[in-house]
C-alpha cells in the first residue's frame, strides 16, 4: 500500500474554510493512504505548551484576513482517483499520534458553548497533559481567558498576560483518539465554513471513529476533494464546553473508493457498530434524521422493509448526542453489527 506524506505547511494548509476550486495537494488512488499532520486552531492558547517552530511558522504565514468564516486549519484538499459526485469515500483510520514535539491538548469553554449563559459569560482555557504510556489525559492549569474570543480563530495568548492556576487535581481522562473533522469539498462554490457540518461530512466531532474504524462520506465534485482537521484526544457525547480535548496530531487515513456502500451522508463503520447521523438546529429534527438515514441503510443494505427498520431501531438503537455546540447539532443512532450475525 502506497502511502503519501501531508505536513501541515501553509501551501497545504487552509483556515476556517473548504473550497472546491482550491488545487489539490496530493492525488491518491483508491486504496492508498495519506499521513496528514493536523494542527489546531487552539494551540495559541498554551503556546509554550502547544506550538513548536513549525507551528508557529504555520500561524504566522496565514494571515488573519485569509482566515475564516470558520475557525479550523484544515490539511488538503486530497484528489481521490476516479471520484464522482455520488459516490462514496472510505476512510479508514490506521493510526492517530499525538504530535511528538507537543503532548498536550486544549479545553476551551467558549462563548458557543452549551452553558456560557448559565456560568456567568466567561471563556476558559484548560491544558491537558496527553500520556500515550497509560493511556490518559491529565490537567496541567487552568485560567480565564482574557478576551472574547467571538470569531477570531487563531488568537495567541502570551503566558504571562493570563493567571494559569491548577485544575483537575487527581483526575485522569481516558483517551479516546479521534478525527473531528473529515469532509469531502462541499458542491457550493467560495469559501464555505468549516464549523457545520452536512451531508459532505466536516466537523462532526463523532468520537466514536478511531483507529481501525470507517466514515463513509458521499463525495460533492470530481476527486472528493478531502480536507482533515480538528483532531482531538478526548471528547464526551455534546462537547457541550464548546470543545474536547483539542490536539495536535499526525492521523494515517486510508481512502477506498466503495462501490457497494450507498449513503447520502456521513455514515460510520466501527469494529461492533454502524452509525448514521442527524444534524439539525434542533436536537428533536436531528434525531428524526438520524433515524430516516439509519432506516434508510438497512433497507439498502440489510434488506429490510421500513416497518422491519422501525421496529429495530426502537428495540436495538441507541440514540447519542454527538455535540450541541457546531451550529448544525448532531445526533447519531448506533446499532450493533452482531445482530445481523448467523
Amino acid at each position: 500500500m502506497k502511502t503519501h506524506v501531508l505536513k501541515a505547511t501553509p501551501e497545504n494548509v487552509i483556515w476556517g474554510h473548504y473550497d472546491n476550486e482550491r488545487e489539490p495537494v496530493v492525488k491518491v488512488k483508491s486504496g492508498e493512504a495519506v499521513l496528514v499532520e493536523v494542527v489546531t486552531h487552539h494551540a495559541g492558547d498554551a503556546p509554550d505548551y502547544m506550538m513548536d517552530d513549525e507551528i508557529k511558522e504555520l500561524y504566522e504565514a496565514i494571515p488573519e484576513e485569509d482566515r475564516g468564516p470558520g475557525c479550523h486549519p484544515v490539511t488538503g484538499p486530497i484528489y481521490v482517483e476516479g471520484v464522482e459526485p455520488g459516490d462514496v469515500i472510505e476512510c479508514r483510520v490506521l493510526d492517530m499520534r499525538v504530535r511528538p514535539t507537543t503532548p498536550y491538548g486544549i479545553n476551551f469553554q467558549a462563548n458557543w458553548g452549551l452553558l456560557y449563559d448559565d456560568l456567568g459569560k466567561e471563556e476558559h482555557v484548560t491544558l491537558y497533559k496527553v500520556d500515550e504510556k497509560t493511556a490518559t489525559a491529565e490537567a496541567v492549569f487552568t485560567y480565564k481567558y482574557p478576551i472574547f474570543l467571538g470569531t477570531k480563530s487563531g488568537i495567541i495568548t502570551p503566558p504571562e498576560s493570563v493567571e494559569r492556576k491548577p485544575a483537575l487535581e487527581g483526575v485522569r481522562v481516558p483517551l479516546r483518539y479521534h478525527i473531528g473533522l473529515a469532509a469531502t469539498a462541499p458542491a457550493e462554490k467560495g469559501k464555505i465554513n468549516t464549523i457545520p457540518p452536512g451531508v459532505f461530512g466536516g466537523n462532526i466531532d463523532q468520537r466514536n471513529w478511531g483507529v481501525g474504524d470507517s466514515l463513509y462520506l458521499p463525495a460533492q465534485v470530481s476527486g472528493g476533494q478531502m480536507f482533515f482537521g480538528d483532531c482531538h484526544s478526548a471528547e464526551g457525547d455534546g462537547e457541550i464546553s464548546g470543545t474536547a480535548i483539542e490536539t495536535n496530531m499526525n492521523i494515517l487515513v486510508q481512502l477506498i473508493v466503495r462501490d457497494d456502500i450507498k449513503t447520502e451522508s456521513p455514515l460510520l463503520e466501527t469494529k461492533t457498530h454502524w452509525a448514521s447521523h442527524g444534524l439539525h438546529p434542533d436536537l428533536d429534527e436531528a434525531t428524526r434524521i438520524a433515524a430516516l438515514e439509519m432506516i434508510k441503510f438497512l433497507e439498502t443494505h440489510k434488506g429490510l422493509s421500513k416497518t422491519e427498520a422501525y421496529s429495530l431501531l426502537s428495540v436495538a438503537g441507541d440514540f447519542n448526542i454527538t455535540q450541541v455546540v457546531d451550529q448544525e447539532k448532531g445526533v447519531h443512532c448506533l446499532l450493533r453489527k452482531d445482530i445481523f450475525e448467523k
